[in-house]
């Protein structure tokens, strides 16, 4: 598969290369790699006009792609900001999940056991009273990744769930941290 993906790159930017080839009265055959140390020869043989250091990066991302899991990319439990369920939706509270930066948080009991995810877009579409508490704009459709998941796992989760905001659990099943499709797209494209 990979061989494949990256024989189709290699034809891509080939053209490209034309301008820095040597030419002779006879035709040259095209280079086309045959190993994958022989793509990276070639990648790394590649004029920065060609390929810019963001297409490298890309590149190489996506030839790490199989050996990644989730816990390269997620954001730790420690990081995370939560909301406890009985929580009232006051100013104070949504200016500290608004300026967290995040979009999703999890809501939890008094024993810290999740009960769902509150959505800003959810926030932002409703009036909040000030009495408001987090458990009536609670969406109880919780998707999780493992740890130890792999990218491509995370994808075909992303896929079978259309969901774009995961909480990741450990090996012990507890709360890990948070995964996002947006996670994932930087990831691939930055």
């Amino acid at each position: 598969m990979w061989f494949k993906f990256l024989s189709k790159i290699v034809q891509a930017i080939d053209p490209k290369l034309e301008k820095y080839r040597v030419h002779s009265n006879r035709a040259e055959p095209k280079y086309t790699p045959k190993t994958l140390n022989e793509f990276v020869d070639l990648l790394r043989r590649t004029p920065k006009d060609i390929l810019s250091s963001k297409d490298r990066s890309r590149i190489a991302a996506i030839m790490n792609f199989d050996n990644r899991s989730v816990k390269d990319l997620m954001v730790p439990k420690k990081d995370m900001v939560f909301v406890n369920a009985k929580e009232v939706l006051g100013p104070l509270v949504l200016d500290k999940l608004y300026k967290s930066g995040f979009t999703n948080f999890p809501v939890v009991d008094n024993k810290d056991k999740v009960k769902g995810v509150i959505h800003t877009e959810a926030l932002n579409a409703l009036e909040i009273k000030k009495t408001d508490r987090a458990e009536k704009y609670l969406d109880r459709n919780v998707n999780y990744l493992h740890i130890n998941d792999s990218l491509n796992f995370a994808v075909e989760e992303i896929a079978r769930t259309n969901s774009y905001y995961f909480l990741v659990l450990d090996n012990q099943e507890s709360l890990a941290g948070f995964f996002t499709t947006q996670m994932l797209l930087d990831y691939l494209l930055n």
